[in-house]
């Protein structure tokens, strides 16, 4: 099947009779036989449903429409894109690891990274992503186990080279995590270009609709486990009867590891609602990327023809530094552009709040425009260096276009920008 295809039918297939539309099961728990079958599923977890800790139906089919997506070999959904990046490094690191980041990346999972891993013993070395292989290899050390990066970061809209930073993981034998949000797989398909395991904020472009928050891990299922760098994977797991990952579950063993393991003991599982509200969501992504990139690109070349506007960062535009990478990885440059207003902070935000059509939110990718003020908002607990690294000016404002028409977007930036 083709993405827009899979977008309707991956994850559930109606027997005769049954639902067309795939159902809630609204239920904490599933009922046995007898206590010797309940006993068998917790020696085997992936036996059975046991409880919606750990799985659900409803979820189940929205992890496998999703691991069809991205061609992966299986998912796990979480409470929130942040839940997704954090468990997709404890699946990894333990205290006294470390791992590297790109520095370009979402101001919470910088702050998730920098701060909070490292009270956990667990150290993030940042590296720019432009950096020639060179300097990047010399950032590992004996103890880094993974390397992190986002397709098209947030809200810098840096495009990454995925295959140099696949290539250097490699060779280090660690896998590339990549955080696919703004991409979707409708616009990257990150496991294409060699990298292992990819996360998504499923609020933004998968939900569209700014009605649910949530995450995903997605697992490629090519990573060699037994590389002799991850033991966690290769020994008995004793909280689960001595099970060793690898030997019992070959190419899923990451996944079902995270499963098993961390969503066991995190329980940070979405609720069947919603994830039937996410479903809603998959069922037309194909078709509102196609239509977010397109809008984009036309308010983006407004933007780059205003006289008020500082800098344009936006993919799409021939002039933008990182076009020649997203013709390479990208179908389309997704529906968020980040500029710099001239007169910096004040000026910023006087635009912002003259809009009248586009939302002033701590949201993005959603089917209205919206804007926000990283510097103040979001990014506001980064210092100022932190927030150089991370790309991000004073006076910069990351618009995220919708799916109104175009024109009508486009006449509220005009009235906005006269009152400057």
């Amino acid at each position: 099947m083709r993405d827009e295809t899979k977008c309707l039918h991956a994850g559930y297939t109606p027997k005769n009779s049954e639902p067309r539309v795939v159902p809630i099961y609204q239920s904490t728990t599933y009922v046995f036989d007898s206590t010797k079958e309940i006993g068998d599923v917790f020696d085997e977890p992936t036996k059975a449903l046991i409880y919606s800790r750990f799985a659900n139906p409803t979820v189940m089919a929205v992890e496998e429409k999703i691991a069809a997506l991205e061609g992966g070999i299986g998912a796990m959904c979480t409470t929130s894109g942040q839940g997704a990046s954090l468990l997709s490094i404890l699946n990894i690191c333990k205290a006294g690891d470390s791992f590297i980041s790109t520095s370009t990346i979402y101001g919470g999972t910088i702050n998730l990274f920098a701060a909070t891993l490292k009270k956990q013993g667990i150290e993030c070395i940042f590296v720019d992503q432009n950096a020639d292989e060179e300097t990047i290899h010399a950032a590992f050390k004996p103890n880094t186990k993974a390397v992190f990066g986002e397709t098209l970061a947030n809200p810098a809209l840096c495009v990454l080279d995925i295959e140099k930073f696949a290539k250097i993981a490699h060779a280090h034998d660690v896998p590339l995590i990549i955080d696919n949000t703004f991409a979707t797989p409708i616009l990257c398909k990150p496991f294409e270009y060699g990298a292992d395991i990819v996360v998504h904020s499923t609020s933004k472009y998968m939900d569209g609709h700014a009605v649910q928050v949530g995450g995903v891990i997605v697992d490629s299922g090519n990573f060699d486990w037994t590389n002799g760098n991850f033991p966690e994977f290769t020994e008995p797991d004793e909280t689960y009867h001595g099970i060793t990952y690898t030997e019992t579950y070959g190419k899923a063993a990451y996944i079902i590891k995270a499963r098993m393991q961390l969503m066991r003991d995190y329980g940070m599982y979405p609720a069947a609602n919603s994830a039937f509200l996410l479903n809603l969501g998959l069922e037309t992504l194909a078709i509102r990327m196609e239509r977010y990139c397109q809008n984009a690109l036309k308010v983006a070349e407004y933007f780059a023809a205003s006289d008020k506007i500082e800098k344009v960062m936006y993919p799409g535009l021939e002039g933008d530094e990182y076009h020649e990478l997203a013709k390479k990885y990208l179908k389309g440059s997704s529906g968020v552009i980040s500029m710099v207003i001239k007169g910096g902070k004040e000026k910023a935000i006087q635009f912002m709040d003259s809009l009248k059509l586009a939302s002033n939110e701590v949201h993005v990718a959603d089917i209205r425009t919206c804007v926000l003020h990283p510097a103040s908002e979001t990014h506001r607990q980064l210092t100022d260096e932190q927030l150089v690294a991370a790309g991000i000016n004073p006076g910069m404002i990351r618009f995220s276009v919708g799916l109104e028409n175009v024109e009508d977007i486009i006449e509220d930036i005009e009235q906005s920008l006269a009152q400057l």
